[in-house]
């Protein structure tokens, strides 16, 4: 039974429940049909909770597409930055190619014509190198660098002075001013002074 179907409930009206500011009475307006109010009230909340569903998954459906869009441009770009590379390389190969060639010809004296072919094959990737950002390092007779080079032994000898590299073993490359590989070196050591109770 509702509020409606009681004959005994009155119907409610607008009725005076304080005083504005200018002293004049202030009604409250009480729904006549409290049931007909609260369906009003959820069929608007209803239709509310409906648009903001219809936004998220708007929203959602944007962010999946823009983590693939990102996914794709950084696929690309990786892609890119490899083929750059591939591409610096190519002539390298085809001096490779040509020494080869040349040397399998057998015309001329065959051990400097490939002594030759590989100097001028090396000075190419060092250019190849440069070109991509890879500067190699200069190392021998330089102070010992622990940011810089690897030591892999110690020579002690008097020629040099205490902690420089003596030989390069490797060598290192910068890569746009960062440590891209680190030089292999051999590092002077002072000789040690002959012990006088062994002597």
């Amino acid at each position: 039974m509702t509020l409606k179907d009681n004959p005994e409930t009155p119907e409610l009206e607008a009725q005076p429940v304080g005083m504005d500011g200018k002293g004049e009475p202030v009604e409250a307006m009480v729904p006549s049909d409290p049931e007909a109010q609260l369906e009003a009230d959820l069929d608007k909340a209803r239709k509310e909770a409906a648009e903001w569903q219809d936004r998220f998954l708007r929203k959602a459906a944007e962010l999946e597409n823009f983590r693939k869009r990102v996914d794709r441009e950084r696929t690309e770009a990786r892609s890119l930055a490899q083929s750059t590379i591939l591409v610096e390389f190519l002539p390298v190969a085809d001096a490779c190619e040509r020494a080869l060639k040349a040397f399998a010809s057998g015309t001329g004296d065959g051990l400097d014509r490939y002594r030759e072919g590989v100097e001028l094959l090396y000075r190419q990737l060092l250019d190849t190198l440069s070109r991509a950002g890879a500067v190699p390092l200069e190392t021998e007779g330089k102070p010992f660098d622990p940011h810089l080079h690897e030591a892999l032994s110690r020579l002690e000898t008097a020629e040099y002075p205490e902690g420089t590299v003596v030989t390069e073993l490797l060598k290192g490359y910068l890569f746009r001013d960062k440590l891209l590989r680190p030089a292999q070196v051999i590092v002077a050591a002072r000789p040690r002074t002959e012990d006088p109770v062994n002597s």
